[in-house]
């Protein structure tokens, strides 16, 4: 009996790992991948009565890795300032669709890069960054920059991207 029950035992173990292994085939959803090579681009400007704007946008790209289609996302910060306090701050950004890549869903690896103009970031300071996060499992994208205002700390926003 207890070779019977181990008989039994190891078909029903070999039929569930060959269900566990032929699910995620069968039933594969979409995934999203960030790109790897986001870029960030900040100029800056004089206003008359000696306002400073400094302006930073940062570009990337979140792509379907199961049918190739991708969306060019950009955010920006624009902080106005005088010498003794920020004025303003603003931010824009969201996503736009591109065309698939691939006329057919597969498992695909994405990744772009922005060509940028010359590049001036010690504006007021050390200069600023940007940082793209995503979630790998849905079309959620978030787009951040953080620019020094050189009166002691930065000024930094973060954007949900909205998908036309």
């Amino acid at each position: 009996m207890r070779l019977e029950s181990w008989r039994t035992l190891t078909k029903g173990a070999a039929l569930s790992a060959a269900i566990a292994l032929a699910l995620p085939a069968a039933v594969r959803a979409d995934e999203f991948k960030l790109s790897n090579n986001q870029r960030i681009s900040c100029s800056r400007g004089l206003s008359p009565g000696k306002l400073t704007t400094a302006t930073c946008r940062s570009y990337a790209y979140l792509f379907n890795a199961k049918t190739s289609e991708y969306f060019r996302c950009a955010v920006s910060l624009a902080m106005t300032r005088d010498n003794k306090e920020v004025i303003n701050v603003q931010t824009d950004g969201g996503c736009s669709k591109r065309a698939r890549i691939f006329e057919t869903d597969g498992n695909y690896e994405f990744d772009a890069a922005e060509t940028e103009p010359p590049n001036t970031n010690s504006f007021f300071g050390p200069g600023g960054y940007a940082i793209w996060a995503s979630d790998v499992g849905s079309r959620k994208l978030r787009g951040c920059i953080t620019i020094a205002s050189g009166l002691g700390s930065d000024v930094s926003k973060c954007l949900d991207m909205t998908f036309d």
